[in-house]
């Protein structure tokens, strides 16, 4: 007689295995304070971690024609054993990262966007596309984690400032929770968890909340006198995971039909049907942040044939670029923190 399959044992085995509630962390500001005073890093910026994901894999030195060249393993992709692997390309790879490097600290590229060109079949989409798959196996790991937050309000007792019955609202662009920070607090909360500090990495998080949640904070600091710890009481931090599948820090965008293109496909557009519910089109929980911009906000926005774009769309390329805001139409400026990636296939 045939055994019968026994499913239950084989879940249990794995979620025993799994490490699902290990990653899948959530806690108070204050236990994310906590956190960041142990990993600096996990306050790294999109340019940062994109660079520590490739520097981590290991190196390799050799000299060419009396240079010295760097080869960096990342791109010998061993994750998938080798099917994205690049060759005969590590001193076109090593000037990439050298830019990524440069963006890391600051020196002046994190407000341009990297354009790869060449010929079919030089490795342009490849590339991009390994950068993307890095990034969302990094996130799962220790090293390469990273926050969010949400707002929270488990007992209805805001009157609706969430939404009508709406216990959780998510930050709508995978905020950075220090941003919550009051601007002229930050330098004080900064150099406390950076005395004492290990290593060159210091907490120096820059930047504004997204329209939606400086709404909330601003409405919460005149429900609570300007009390700020109940404030945060109504935040919830949790660990992000990046993924292309569920539009999660990274954004891809590509032509269509260049007589039907529309800038809201990369800036969001306002959500008609909440406008009865508050009142305005300019409140902005009712507004939808799912553009292209809004969902690579702290990952990495890929264009493909952007050289085929309408001028219009460059235009708000090189605004989100250079000045790392985002213009949706009728509406506020936004901030973001994304690393552009442009293909020319």
């Amino acid at each position: 007689m045939a055994s019968k399959f026994d499913l239950h044992s084989l879940v249990a085995n794995w979620q025993n295995s799994s490490t699902h509630a290990k990653e899948h962390w959530s806690g108070t500001f204050e236990e994310y304070l906590d956190l960041v005073k142990q990993n600096p890093k996990i306050t790294r910026n999109a340019y940062q971690r994109m660079y520590d994901m490739i520097v981590e894999e290991g190196t390799e030195t050799y000299i060419d024609f009396k240079k010295e060249v760097i080869r960096y393993k990342f791109f010998d992709d061993t994750f998938n054993n080798g099917k994205d692997a690049v060759f005969g390309l590590d001193v076109q790879l090593m000037k990439l990262v050298n830019v990524l490097k440069a963006a890391a600290l600051g020196y002046g590229t994190e407000k341009r966007v990297i354009l790869l060109h060449g010929p079919v079949g030089s490795a342009k989409s490849t590339i991009c596309r390994m950068l993307k798959k890095g990034l969302e196996r990094y996130s799962h790991t220790k090293q390469g984690a990273v926050y969010t937050f949400e707002w929270i309000d488990e007992k209805l007792e805001l009157d609706g400032l969430l939404g009508k019955g709406v216990k959780v609202f998510h930050s709508p662009m995978n905020e950075e929770p220090l941003l919550l920070i009051p601007e002229e607090l930050r330098g004080s909360v900064y150099d406390s968890i950076n005395k004492g500090q290990e290593g060159s990495f210091r907490v120096h998080v820059d930047g504004e909340l997204s329209p939606p949640s400086r709404f909330i904070f601003k409405a919460l600091m005149e429900k609570y006198d300007g009390n700020l710890m109940q404030v945060l009481s109504h935040v919830r931090v949790k660990r992000l995971f990046i993924s292309e599948a569920d539009r999660v820090g990274i954004g891809t965008f590509q032509p269509k039909d260049e007589k039907n293109q529309d800038s809201t496909e990369l800036t969001g557009d306002i959500n008609y049907r909440k406008i009865a519910e508050y009142g305005s089109d300019s409140d902005p929980r009712a507004f939808n942040f799912d553009g292209e911009f809004n969902v690579a906000n702290r990952g990495m926005i890929e264009f493909v044939e952007v050289l085929k774009l309408d001028v219009a769309f460059l235009y708000d390329l090189l605004g989100a670029s250079q000045e790392h805001r985002v213009k949706p139409k009728k509406f506020a400026q936004t901030q973001n923190s994304w690393k552009p990636f442009v293909t020319v296939r």
